[in-house]
């Protein structure tokens, strides 16, 4: 009988921020010759379709304080209780080598169960700073891989720059030749992201039809919205004759990122990473109602290097995204610099850096607090 291969479990919750850098890791560990289990929660699972179709999916009972009335936050402690039982019992039955945690609350199961297991463990923070389940996890894990530099880590917590990891669809596009702007069609791609897009399924339709006619004839949209705001957008969109793409999600989107003159979006972690990555123009507008403002952190880099335009969310109008749009795709010469600026933070490395951090602590790290 053959080696055993090794196993991972990758804790990761539902939104693209923490999903697209699991799958990124699970791509290259599956490639190293490792297994791979993803823990997440219910809704977790339904963002899971991305991964390897050889990536185990294992659903553990998950909760958060943030949402919901005073019966489902009195809940919570009871279906994180059951979750963490239930990965115990999973990982009494076959002990992982290592597990890493992506952030967000579907990943406390995994996470805790780890700890008490004694099993070598490891956190990926995407931000400059560390969400709430990574903010407590932190000091009882071997190593806090920072996608961002520098990030803010509690006294005794070990950081490690490795960058944010993009998926293999993206890095197969890296540095993709760019097109600059010009009397001819153009793509601009509108990210909502998975928080908080409606400001921006409000804003980016309008500003687009307060375009100059000769600018907005040229212009092909794809715009990914919150499901209930596709109507609406899309309704704006063809009352002012743009060929628009709207839908809550493009399964495609390395492709459409890597079409686009210009884009528009959120300035999380993971969308910024991969912007970089293919090196393109782009106009950023930080979520606002993040608790660090982390958003604002994660774009100060692109904007500082040339490569983006920042609009506090504070000052996004239709007026002022139009402006900024038009400045982009009037200035070719702007637009190619800012491509190229972008392209040059790109750490498309930072898959391989992050596997290599894990497989360091599964050969053994030594014990955590």
């Amino acid at each position: 009988m053959g080696e055993r291969s090794r196993l991972l479990v990758v804790a990761a919750g539902g939104t693209g921020g923490h999903m697209f850098p699991a799958q990124a890791l699970a791509e290259v560990m599956l490639r190293r010759g490792w297994r791979v289990r993803l823990s997440t929660d219910a809704r977790g699972a339904r963002f899971a379709g991305g991964f390897p179709h050889s990536v185990e999916i294992s659903q553990a009972s998950s909760a958060t304080f943030a949402r919901g009335g005073a019966a489902a936050r009195l809940a919570v402690p009871f279906r994180l209780a059951a979750g963490i039982g239930g990965a115990v019992r999973g990982m009494m039955r076959e002990r992982p080598d290592a597990v890493i945690g992506f952030g967000g609350y579907p990943s406390v199961p995994a996470l805790a169960a780890a700890t008490l297991l004694r099993v070598p463990r490891a956190l990926h923070e995407q931000n400059a700073a560390l969400g709430r389940v990574n903010q407590a996890f932190a000091k009882r894990v071997h190593a806090v891989a920072c996608g961002a530099w520098p990030t803010d880590l509690p006294k005794g917590a070990s950081g490690h720059h490795v960058g944010n990891p993009v998926r293999m669809a993206v890095l197969k596009r890296a540095g993709a030749e760019y097109i600059p702007p010009g009397d001819y069609p153009m793509t601009a791609l509108v990210m909502g992201g998975s928080q908080g897009a409606r400001a921006l399924s409000e804003a980016a339709p309008a500003a687009v039809a307060a375009l100059p006619d000769g600018l907005r004839g040229r212009l092909r949209v794809f715009h990914q919205a919150r499901e209930e705001d596709v109507e609406s957008a899309a309704r704006i969109y063809a009352e002012c004759g743009v060929d628009a793409h709207v839908e809550p999600f493009f399964r495609d989107v390395e492709r459409i990122l890597s079409e686009a003159q210009i884009v528009v979006s959120r300035s999380g972690a993971s969308s910024v990473a991969e912007i970089c990555a293919i090196g393109r123009p782009s106009i950023l507008v930080p979520f606002a109602a993040a608790l660090r403002d982390e958003q604002t952190r994660n774009a100060r880099a692109l904007v500082e290097a040339g490569g983006a335009v920042l609009i506090p969310e504070p000052e996004l109008t239709p007026e002022s995204l139009a402006d900024g749009i038009r400045r982009i795709l009037e200035d070719p010469g702007a637009a190619k610099a800012m491509a190229q600026a972008a392209l040059g933070l790109a750490r498309t490395d930072a898959h391989e850096r992050l596997a290599d951090l894990v497989e360091r602590v599964a050969g053994g790290a030594g014990e955590a607090p």
